[in-house]
């Protein structure tokens, strides 16, 4: 996957499909679409997974919380995806039990019967069966749990993934199936027929500042929070589609946690689910929902917010987290659709597809766990705007890039290998084919120096961000080890791309400025 091909398909071919939006919504779409045989482009304007796609909180669930919230439909929906998902990319989606701790007698039955329900809207695909646990089983499970008090907890599994990584998948994917992804290349124009309707797309290559142009017969928005702009690109008058919510992450030492178990706090300060989870031998605590009407690519964290993650994670953890203790903090933006006059966490995650009069179809709201649905239900869309052929979805059973089965001993042990699959064995020969390949890219970091060079080679890194925020996790983990490491990465990938000693340093220098930003101040 070289982003020079890449960009010489996109900029001198006609497309059936083009989707604007690297992230969840737009690379699934483009999977949808280039699987069931359309000859796709996709096209970014930063780097896969750059906005929220990467910054989740790990999970691909069927929402406990619009369980309470009743709405089955959404659960339903969800659970069935997460089975699915648990099928087709067993490299990228786990097991995870969660434990919910009951501090009153009632809550027994109250959280038992309602994953109970969980059990049973998930039906065939289920992926364990929910359980009560007593004090003693439930502290034997969560060592460090807050014990005063505790009557004892429910067991109930989702599944876990990683978002960016699964991002990476994606895209290559796509162009298994014949289609073309392009990080870097924002969309400046959209190109109309003679009775104004939409047909095609001008870019600009980040790189070079060039602008090219491709047609197609339907132009997709799957821009999530900056989907108003492309809108307003089409139609200036159009009203906002999407209203920004910002949810912020903490990552603490995984001492915090020990074990293999999440915790799911079902009550904090304003009513929302708290998670505590493991994540590559971290412990990952989120989340928040704040309006964000201004749609940012860095959204920054508050210290109000901060503030609100130490104080309910303190309440179920025997030791409490401090400031200090935080190696990195993470903010992202959900796309959910415009609703006048509602809080936030009280809007749904259920997507729409719009389509405007000029023909461009648009993809607002949805979550991780449904991009598949919400991309099928997309090129339904896109098929009658289009006048294409209909064609079948191929994606509900469709292996996703570097499956292998779960049984097989080809497939990875070690944490941060096993969401390579079946690409493991070029991920080795990129190690081995340098000096000090397996060498590790910081103490403080699983990562071995030969994924700088995979990275860029065959799944198109083109900055240290790309590197260090997005193929690896390095910047999520440890925000600080991440930032000593830049420098090593830069020259790496300054060596694989042919690039200069003053490209490498000013790309140091631009991601420890960005890594700054995921540190708290006084730590």
């Amino acid at each position: 996957m070289q982003r020079s091909s890449m960009l010489k398909k996109a900029a001198s071919g006609a497309f059936d499909i083009i989707v604007i939006g690297g992230g969840a919504s737009g690379l699934g779409t483009a999977v949808d679409a280039a699987s069931r045989g359309y000859r796709t482009l996709l096209l970014e304007q930063n780097d896969f997974a750059k906005g929220t796609s990467s910054r989740s909180t790990k999970l691909v669930h069927g929402g406990v919380r619009y369980l309470q919230q009743g709405n089955i439909s959404l659960v339903r929906e969800a659970l069935h995806e997460r089975g699915l998902l648990y099928v087709n990319a067993p490299h990228l989606v786990t097991d995870l039990a969660f434990v919910v701790p009951r501090y009153k007698w009632w809550e027994g039955p109250f959280y038992g019967i309602g994953l109970k329900l969980y059990d049973l809207l998930a039906g065939k695909l289920n992926l364990a069966k929910s359980r009560s646990m007593s004090p003693k089983e439930t502290v034997e499970r969560i060592p460090n749990l807050e014990q005063e008090g505790l009557d004892g907890g429910t067991e109930y599994h989702d599944g876990q993934f990683d978002d960016a990584r699964m991002c990476v998948t994606l895209a290559r994917t796509v162009v298994d199936h014949g289609g073309v992804v392009l990080n870097h290349a924002k969309v400046v124009g959209l190109l109309r027929d003679a009775s104004d309707h939409i047909a095609g797309v001008e870019f600009q290559d980040e790189e070079t500042g060039q602008q090219h142009s491709a047609s197609a017969k339907v132009v997709i928005n799957a821009t999530g929070v900056f989907a108003n702009s492309i809108c307003k690109m089409d139609d200036a008058a159009t009203s906002s589609v999407v209203e920004p919510s910002r949810g912020v992450h903490l990552v603490l030492d995984h001492s915090f946690l020990q074990g293999d178990t999440a915790i799911m706090v079902p009550h904090t300060d304003d009513g929302r689910v708290l998670f505590v989870i493991p994540w590559h031998e971290r412990c990952l605590v989120g989340t928040t929902d704040e309006a964000a009407p201004d749609p940012v690519l860095e959204p920054r964290a508050t210290e109000e917010e901060v503030e609100f993650i130490l104080r309910n994670a303190a309440r179920y953890l025997a030791r409490d987290p401090q400031r200090d203790d935080v190696l990195s903090v993470f903010a992202g933006l959900r796309p959910l659709v415009k609703h006048e006059g509602q809080a936030t966490k009280r809007i749904s995650r259920e997507h729409e597809v719009l389509v405007s009069r000029s023909g461009l179809v648009t993809v607002v709201g949805g979550k991780w766990t449904t991009y598949r649905r919400m991309a099928e239900d997309v090129m339904d869309h896109a098929i009658d705007v289009g006048g294409l052929e209909r064609k079948p979805c191929e994606t509900e059973s469709l292996h996703l890039h570097g499956w292998l089965s779960r049984e097989d001993p080809a497939m990875p042990t070690e944490d941060w290998r096993r969401f390579y699959g079946a690409d493991v064995d070029e991920l080795d020969a990129a190690c081995d084919g340098m000096d000090g390949g397996h060498d590790l890219l910081h103490e403080h970091l699983p990562y071995a120096r030969g994924v700088v060079k995979h990275a860029a080679t065959h799944e198109m890194a083109r900055t240290v961000e790309d590197v260090l925020a997005r193929r690896t996790r390095s910047l999520l983990l440890d925000a600080a080890a991440a930032s000593e490491c830049a420098s090593d990465v830069a020259c790496l990938l300054a060596e694989t791309l042919g690039r200069d000693g003053d490209w490498a340093a000013e790309q140091a220098e631009a991601f420890r400025a960005l890594a700054s930003g995921y540190q708290l101040s006084g730590r």
